[in-house]
Order: C-alpha cells, then sequence, then structure tokens
C-alpha cells in the first residue's frame, strides 16, 4: 500500500490535513479576500458578531475587521511556523550529524553546546533573545529555532551513530570520499526520517510561542497576529469576549491539527520502515 493510502487510513491523520488546509487556505487567500490593511478601520468599534454581514465576525475596539485580521494572522501563524521548523531543523540536523560522525573531541563538544542550551527552557529564551534584539518576524523566528534545535541535534546524532559503521559507509572511506560528503551525502540521508517526524511537534511549538510572544507585545508590530488579538481583546474580556475566543480557537485548532498530521506522518513512516 501507498504511503498516501497509508496515511488517509489513519482518522486523525485526515482530521490534521482537514485543518491545515484550511489554515493554508486562509493565509494564501488573505490577500485576495481582505486587500489592503487588515488594521485599517472598517466600522464602528466593538461591533458585535452577526450583526453586520459585511462584518462576519465583529470589529475590535478600534472599529477594525476581526475576520480580515483572523486571515492575516493566519499568513503569520504559517510563516513563522514553517520557518522556525525549517531552521531548528537544519542547525539541529548539521549539529547531530557533525556530532554523531566525527566522534571525540567534536562530539563532546557539540554536545555540551546542545545541553547548555537544554539547561534554559526554550520560550525563556525565546522571550530573552527578542526582548534585548527587538521585536521583527524575522528576530522571533531566530528566537524560536534557538530553543528548538536541541531535540533534533539529539536525535541525528543518534541515527548517525548507528549508521556510520555500516559497509556502504566504510566502502566510501576506501574509495577516498572527504568525510564531510560521507556525513553528509551517504549517512545523513538515511538518519533524516525520525528527525522529519519531530517538525510537527516544532511547528505547533513554533506557533504557540509566536502566540506568547505577541500576546506579551513582543511580536512583530507590523503584522496581525493571533496572540496580539487575544491580548488585543483582554481589555475588554467581560463585554465583548469574541475577541479573544475567536483568534483563540483557531490557534487551538491549528495546533490540534498540526499535531495529528504529524501523528499520522510518523505512523506512515513507522509502518513504510518497518516492511522495508
Amino acid at each position: 500500500m501507498s504511503p498516501v493510502r497509508r496515511f488517509l487510513r489513519t482518522p486523525e491523520a485526515v482530521a490534521g490535513a482537514i485543518l491545515l488546509a484550511a489554515l493554508f487556505a486562509m493565509a494564501l487567500s488573505a490577500p485576495l479576500l481582505f486587500p489592503g490593511d487588515p488594521q485599517a478601520i472598517a466600522g464602528p468599534a466593538l461591533l458585535p458578531p452577526f450583526q453586520d454581514w459585511s462584518l462576519p465576525l465583529g470589529t475590535d475596539r478600534l472599529g477594525r475587521d476581526v475576520l480580515a485580521e483572523l486571515f492575516h494572522g493566519a499568513r503569520t501563524s504559517l510563516a513563522v511556523g514553517l520557518a522556525a521548523a525549517a531552521a531548528a531543523l537544519a542547525i539541529g540536523t548539521v549539529v547531530g550529524t557533525l556530532a554523531g560522525f566525527a566522534g571525540g573531541l567534536v562530539d563532546e563538544v557539540l554536545m555540551r553546546i546542545t545541553d547548555a542550551f537544554q539547561t534554559v527552557p526554550s520560550f525563556l529564551l525565546a522571550l530573552a533573545f527578542v526582548s534585548v534584539v527587538g521585536p521583527s518576524l524575522g528576530v522571533v523566528v531566530i528566537a524560536i529555532a534557538l530553543g528548538t534545535w536541541t531535540g533534533p541535534a539529539r536525535v541525528a546524532r543518534a541515527e548517525v551513530l548507528s549508521i556510520r559503521e555500516r559497509d556502504y559507509v566504510a566502502g566510501a572511506r576506501v574509495i577516498g570520499m572527504h568525510p564531510l560528503a560521507i556525513a553528509f551525502r551517504e549517512v545523513l540521508p538515511n538518519a533524516l526520517p525520525p528527525v522529519l517526524a519531530m517538525s510537527s511537534v516544532i511547528v505547533a511549538a513554533a506557533i504557540l510561542t509566536e502566540a506568547a510572544l505577541s500576546f506579551l507585545g513582543l511580536g512583530d508590530p507590523n503584522r496581525v497576529t493571533w496572540g496580539g488579538m487575544i491580548a488585543e481583546g483582554r481589555a475588554v474580556l467581560r463585554t465583548a469576549p469574541f475577541l479573544s475566543i475567536v483568534p483563540g480557537i483557531a490557534l487551538v485548532l491549528t495546533v490540534l491539527g498540526v499535531y495529528l498530521a504529524g501523528e499520522g506522518i510518523v505512523e506512515t513512516t513507522a509502518v513504510r520502515r518497518g516492511l522495508s
């Protein structure tokens, strides 16, 4: 059975894929459905949902369209989640591959650096980094990546340690291939699947971290974010709870979709590797 069929036969994977498809649809259609500045005044302040069908989810304290902000906020969540996960996986994979393949002093130094990063909670590291450098989308991505690369590094190192003594690796050494070429062309491709399986966890963590930073006022001030929307609605939580509830539900469904899709990918990959 093909991997796609196995994925589609996993209920949680299908549910996750549907939720993620909705997120991608929101992010891609935001400039088309809501062109212009999503933070522009669109109507009277604190208009409740479903009172005006041109503003179906109402407006916030400044009269901005909540639905437009929700769609544009999906773009920020998606961009941060994917970019931070890609950066964390890249850093972790390189560090783990070098440590596992080189061994000795290189392994010891790189693993001690990894241990040092793991002693600081990832959110606190991101919080401190953004506070010092300044809030922007790029800084938030780097801050999240710095707090999440250690997991992929340890997984990559463990996989490389189990692969580096295999016959095809020894054959590459015999024919005189450069050690870095062996590590990244022969060993790394076979060590990647378990590392990539962590991507869903990192994406979900990145989305939540970005929302938390935005909630604390440390997100990109030039972009609409779901965390910022929740923080904006906190001041009028009793009179207009929808301002926090709507982006909160979107955030929960997005993270849930990432986790469910990730579980489906892990199960599909595990079955495939077990059969091979």
